[in-house]
């Protein structure tokens, strides 16, 4: 049976009498069941198809209105069952509408010849004149973001890339806008070659143009009033509030954009929150948050990164009591001046200011504090080790992923160490191994490029990132069974791809493999992160066990090392939360909180004992 049928003579008197008018009644076709008494006031132009409406819709808490439609113009418009849409200031063209939606008092709603719908659109991340280096479309993770980012000038790569990513446009793009289902859209201005998904609410908003507008029932999004969107994609379980403007954006899952906030060229990725500033060409990876009006993110890739204002810092402090998005970050200033060098746990980039943007190799010296007093700038390497804040945020940032595991498409990895910093650990303890073996112990200080490290914060260094390899030893060791490596994989350098911590040589291949046509598609390549995350574990392994190897200059594992290893796990790993419990006490003297909160931390770090026979970091 045909889903619509022609409109009998009858249905069409009753039209009539109900204030309706159309430009050709033949074009109006209706589902069987259709009842004409549910339309009044309405014209009709082109080629309609009108649902059943029978059904009360909920459109506000408690309220529910009978379906239908009235006070509007459509005009080559599919229509679902029991929907209701009513006064229209201007009309609907060229849209197909899901079922059980609710748009109302809604000025312009069409579809124009060549929408794209955002997709397709190449924008300049990091250089806001520079050459277009991301293509907009709706799979886009903050793997495949980075991974054109950081590869830009490989044209081979981003011609392949380029052309997977048209490729898989050309096989979704509708031929016209589409409303899911259950969407509401009220007291809105314009929505022009715009697609909504399922169970979305527009809300008093501007202007949508452009747009795809992506969710799942479990993870739906709002756009509230005021937002002017244009050409941007946004996807599952985020929010778009209070006179928001983007365009040539991207915004991931969980994302919540408020205040005023305006964004140009910039990317944002699971769970990120924008309040109040603007963003030009920023990359904002997992976890980037900015609060301040004064904040202005440019040419610079984020995650894990609270922005402070140019005369607020003070939520970088890595204080005991409460604490706001993003404290654990890299290149961060603090209250006191100082800059937090840590390329390490999830953070995906570094972010520098100042000095510390003339010379790249800080960066080898991780975890650390950067102050200036007047011209000299000293160096504390390690330091953040060791701080309630760091302690804190290694148990936050996993209980603050909104994310619906149905809508985890950017792939986030949540261990603070890692091969990936891990291994910066190591190159940082070396270095300061060679300045304290080149220089002697009889010395006060130590220069390392143009920053000072006084001796005992060098040896303090020494200490607490040998604290922190032997931690993670012993933690891998427990989570793994002991046996010999099944691969090769893992060895050598590992990256933090915007999240996905994995070896270097894995994005050798899969960037050899798109360049040579092995990888076809683009559904391929999000599989290959999503591959690449899973072996995470047997990876790790291959990388910690040939450390091991070498940090105890062993031959191999057996029972009897690994105890031993163990062992100097249990010490080291009391050793760390000793020096977290002097920094929350220093806090405490210096009146920064009270009593009881001292005490609820500290009873928390007694219970630290109980992870030790487990596989925990």
């Amino acid at each position: 049976m045909e889903k619509y049928r022609s409109l009998t003579i009858e249905e069409i008197k009753i039209l009539e009498k109900r204030g309706c008018k159309a430009e050709d009644w033949s074009a109006v076709s209706v589902a069987h069941d259709f009842k004409p008494e549910t339309i009044r006031n309405v014209s009709f132009y082109g080629e309609v198809s009108l649902g059943v409406f029978e059904k009360k819709l909920e459109v506000s808490k408690g309220f529910y209105k009978t379906s239908g439609i009235k006070n509007a113009t459509l005009r080559n418009v599919e229509i679902g069952d029991n929907c209701l849409i009513e006064n229209i200031g201007n009309f609907i063209n060229n849209y197909t509408i899901g079922e059980e939606c609710y748009i109302s008092n809604v000025n312009t709603m069409e579809t124009t010849e060549g929408a794209t719908f955002g997709q397709g659109n190449m924008i300049s991340v990091l250089n806001e004149a520079g050459d277009g280096n991301v293509m907009l479309f709706d799979g886009l993770t903050s793997q495949v973001a980075a991974l054109m980012v950081n590869h830009h000038r490989d044209k081979e790569l981003m011609q392949a890339m380029k052309t997977l990513i048209r490729k898989e446009i050309m096989e979704t793009m509708p031929e016209r806008g589409t409303i899911g289902f259950g969407v509401k859209i009220i007291n809105t201005s314009e929505i022009t070659n715009t697609n909504i998904n399922d169970d979305c609410e527009i809300n008093g908003a501007c202007r949508l143009s452009d747009c795809s507008i992506k969710s799942i029932p479990e993870a739906s999004v709002f756009i509230g009033s005021g937002v002017i969107c244009e050409n941007s994609i946004i996807f599952d379980g985020s929010s778009i509030l209070n006179s928001v403007k983007l365009e040539n954006c991207f915004v991931g899952e969980a994302c919540h954009i408020t205040n005023g906030f305006t964004a140009e060229s910039s990317i944002f990725f699971a769970n990120s929150y924008m309040a109040n500033g603007e963003a030009c060409a920023a990359f904002c990876g997992p976890f980037s948050a900015s609060h301040h009006k004064s904040s202005l993110l440019i040419g610079g890739m984020f995650s894990f990164y609270n922005a402070g204002s140019a005369t607020n810092f003070s939520n970088h402090a890595y204080k005991m009591g409460p604490i706001h998005y993003g404290t654990l970050e890299r290149g961060t200033k603090t209250a006191s001046g100082a800059y937090l060098l840590m390329p390490a746990n999830i953070g995906t980039f570094s972010v520098c200011f100042g000095k510390l943007m003339h010379h790249p190799d800080t960066r080898n010296l991780p975890f650390s504090y950067l102050i200036a007093y007047g011209d000299t700038m000293y160096l504390s390497p390690g330091r953040n080790l060791t701080t309630v804040g760091l302690y804190r945020d290694i148990r936050k940032w996993p209980k603050r992923d909104m994310r619906p595991r149905s809508a985890q498409k950017s792939i986030v990895n949540f261990d603070w160490l890692s091969p990936f910093s891990v291994g910066e650990i190591i190159r940082g303890k070396k270095i300061l191994e060679k300045l304290q073996k080149a220089s002697g112990t009889n010395v006060s200080s130590y220069n390392y490029h143009e920053y000072v490290i006084n001796a005992s914060s060098l040896n303090k260094g020494i200490k607490y990132y040998d604290i922190a390899l032997r931690i993670f030893m012993g933690a891998v060791l427990k989570r793994h069974k002991l046996e010999m490596p099944k691969s090769a994989v893992g060895v050598g350098n590992w990256i933090d791809l915007s999240g996905l911590l994995m070896p270097e040589s894995e994005e050798i291949q899969l960037i050899e493999d798109i360049k040579n046509g092995t990888i076809d598609n683009m559904k391929q390549v999000i599989d290959r992160f999503v591959i690449i995350n899973a072996n995470y574990p047997e990876y790790r392994w291959t990388w910690a066990y040939r450390m091991i190897l070498d940090y105890y200059h062993l031959e191999t594992l057996n029972e009897q090392t690994v105890a031993e290893i163990h062992k100097d796990y249990v010490k080291a790993r009391r050793s760390w939360i000793a020096e977290i419990r002097k920094d929350a006490e220093k806090e405490f003297a210096q009146g920064d909180v009270d009593e009881e909160l001292l005490e609820n931390f500290l009873s928390q770090l007694d219970k630290e004992v109980e992870y030790e026979d487990q596989g925990l970091f």
